[in-house]
């Protein structure tokens, strides 16, 4: 079963932090059909939300420090940000930012896992997240890719309590039934300055008409398109300033 809302402990938001928010907002614009939010909300700042059909989907912001990667940033939403940073901490985890409020939108804590992947707490308030999920031009799944995989089947189950579904080559994540994730182990194909780190895969009608439109519009394929077991169609692309990011399709059932 796909993930079709907002659900605890589960995958919620992606925001990206880059060089140039201008130049990645027009890119996912062409690419995605994203439209900025015109309706600010005070002290949204230079954080900027992108919507699908009048629907949130993303945000899209500059880089908050010299050191921060251009890179593509998973939000899981939780009951209780405080708990589950005391959680992550327990499990061998850190938190990069205490929880904090965020006015009334909601609180968010920013955390890593052992092998140091980052991610983002978000306790939802006035504002849940994404509105929509595996549609095209909305998130749709989740990969974790990471160089200590039995230190992640251990942390991510004690902190979100999710299900492990391991096969040979491939681990996937779920929540009550729907999966909505998976662990890629990182081997020696990954140059060793590559961190472990989330990456989003966004949904979209066709995976080798959006990998063209990726390589006009300036951007570069990491993984070419490759169809899955089971008919679902994957790629690993980056956008102009260097920020991955997977897109797939699916059969109607998903």
């Amino acid at each position: 079963m796909k993930q079709t809302s907002v659900t605890t402990d589960a995958p919620c938001w992606v925001e990206l932090g880059t060089s140039d928010p201008a130049a990645a907002r027009a890119f996912y614009r062409e690419l995605f059909g994203w439209r900025e939010d015109d309706g600010a909300r005070p002290g949204d700042g230079d954080y900027v939300r992108m919507l699908m059909a009048d629907t949130p989907v993303a945000a899209i912001t500059p880089r908050y420090a010299s050191r921060q990667p251009t890179a593509w940033t998973v939000s899981f939403a939780v009951a209780d940000a405080d708990a589950t940073a005391a959680r992550i901490e327990e499990a061998g985890g850190s938190i990069l930012k205490e929880p904090t409020d965020l006015l009334d939108q909601g609180r968010f804590a920013v955390a890593a896992d052992r092998s140091h992947a980052v991610f983002i707490l978000w306790q939802p308030r006035a504002f849940e997240g994404s509105g929509m999920f595996n549609e095209p031009g909305s998130l749709g799944w989740v990969e974790l890719l990471t160089r200590d995989p039995a230190g992640s089947t251990d942390f991510y189950p004690a902190v979100f309590g999710w299900s492990v579904a391991p096969s040979e080559h491939y681990t996937q994540w779920g929540l009550a039934g729907r999966d909505f994730g998976g662990m890629l182990v990182m081997d020696e194909g990954f140059p060793a300055e590559v961190p472990p780190h989330w990456l989003p895969y966004f949904a979209v009608a066709d995976v080798d008409n959006t990998v063209d439109r990726v390589v006009a519009l300036d951007g570069g394929v990491l993984m070419p398109a490759y169809s899955m077991p089971g008919g679902r169609r994957i790629a690993v692309l980056r956008d102009p300033q260097g920020a991955a990011f997977g897109v797939y399709s699916a059969p109607a059932e998903g």
